[in-house]
């Protein structure tokens, strides 16, 4: 393929309302793309159904299948779907968010399908851990010769942002290129477009996070005046989960990082707060997830997406761990304006990864965006020393991080 890779698709606002303006990441945005800011965020939705382990109703599992869309991907595991809560054995899950057009008519803001948000969700073996690896959208990496959804086949790319994957070949090409990336085999994917994360936020009954100083970002729509605690839902939570100017160094890897800080938030919010027993807010999660899926064929049966969960229920939360795939800005060459990949460091953490050790990162090592919380209650014992991994950003969801403002 010899045609230039396409830009990032920019973001787009949610309907006018108090502190949500319509401004997106690289400049003021026109009202009529109101939902493509849910994109940036949409794989997170997707994270916060698979850790919310718990049955469903017969009616309820029928209606998220029927409303799941499928594709087949390389390297899928396809088999009879497991008892509720038997799930065996390790698992790695692509979660993408799309910015894919939906409209009959077409989206005058954009013509390319760009994953933004791209999450390996890795579950070890023995269960005993989980990482969650966030790759920059503008990493520049080699992407292998993928299926052609019309027959045939993509050529390879040797350099290329990992976010054109999906315009390129699909959901497939996005797994093959994090699976040649990584080393692991990815047996499940799925990707959100236009997802209901403001829904999904209030259904949870809003995330409580913690900022350092007043974070407003007029692109983003955030308004938050003063350093402290805030239960975000809604578009308030969406707004925070897509602020770039507002947080850290104003990049995307300070977004990633902010990111985290609400998603560690949310799972101890899931699991300690009584999601896990309320199965209608359960339901309204299900729901709203299910209507902005595409799957791999291995994903298609709710029993195995909820025996996935339930995994979830007895991991430590100091074993599940939320990282950046290693990478630096400011590089010459093809990775100029974009993201250089860091190998060195990138090996190190995919060999935890894959001998499924668990790990801790340095102290204070939480990216651009987060800043450890001055005022976090007393730890609790932990489940065991681990070694340190050196050079790698992130956070346990047991660490109590602030966003750090700009």
């Amino acid at each position: 393929m010899s045609h230039a890779a396409p830009r990032s698709a920019k973001d787009a606002q949610p309907p006018s309302r108090k502190r949500i303006s319509t401004i997106a990441r690289h400049g003021r945005l026109r009202r009529t793309r109101a939902w493509l800011t849910l994109l940036r965020v949409t794989a997170i939705s997707l994270v916060v159904v698979l850790i919310s382990g718990a049955s469903v109703a017969g009616y309820a599992v029928w209606k998220l299948e029927s409303d799941i869309k499928t594709v087949s991907i390389i390297g899928e595991t396809i088999g009879p779907p497991p008892a509720l809560g038997s799930y065996e054995g390790g698992f790695n899950i692509l979660l993408v968010g799309s910015d894919r057009c939906e409209d009959p008519n077409g989206c005058k803001d954009r013509s390319a399908n760009l994953n933004d948000v791209t999450i390996l969700l890795h579950v070890a073996q023995d269960q005993s851990n989980a990482v969650a690896v966030s790759f920059p959208r503008d990493l520049v990496v080699p992407i292998p010769s993928c299926p052609n959804p019309k027959g045939g086949s993509f050529n390879a790319m040797s350099a290329q942002p990992i976010n054109v994957t999906l315009y390129y070949g699909g959901l497939p090409c996005t797994v093959l290129t994090v699976a040649n990336l990584t080393g692991l085999p990815i047996q499940f994917a799925a990707e959100v477009s236009f997802s209901g994360v403001a829904r999904i936020s209030s259904a949870i009954g809003g995330v409580k996070v913690c900022i350092n100083g007043p974070m407003i970002d007029r692109y983003s729509g955030i308004d938050l005046p003063a350093a402290g605690e805030y239960t975000l839902s809604g578009w308030d939570a969406l707004a925070f989960l897509r602020s770039r100017h507002g947080v850290g160094n104003g990049s995307d890897l300070g977004r990633i990082s902010n990111q985290q800080v609400f998603m560690s938030s949310l799972v101890r919010t899931v699991k300690d707060g009584g999601v896990l027993t309320d199965l209608a807010k359960l339901y309204n999660i299900a729901t709203v997830a299910s209507q902005n899926l595409i799957v791999s064929n291995s994903l298609k049966n709710i029993n195995t997406m909820i025996s996935m969960a339930q995994v979830f229920k007895n991991i430590p939360l100091d074993r599940v761990m939320f990282v950046q795939y290693p990478g630096r800005m400011g590089q010459p060459g093809v990775y100029a304006g974009k993201v250089a990949p860091i190998k060195p460091a990138a090996d190190a953490l995919f060999a935890k990864i894959k001998a499924d050790e668990p790990f801790a990162l340095e102290a204070g090592n939480t990216g651009f965006g987060s800043v450890q919380d001055p005022n976090a209650p007393v730890a609790s014992p932990g489940t065991g020393e681990v070694p340190v991994l050196q050079g790698i950003e992130g956070q346990s969801a047991a660490d109590y991080t602030c966003t750090k403002v700009n």
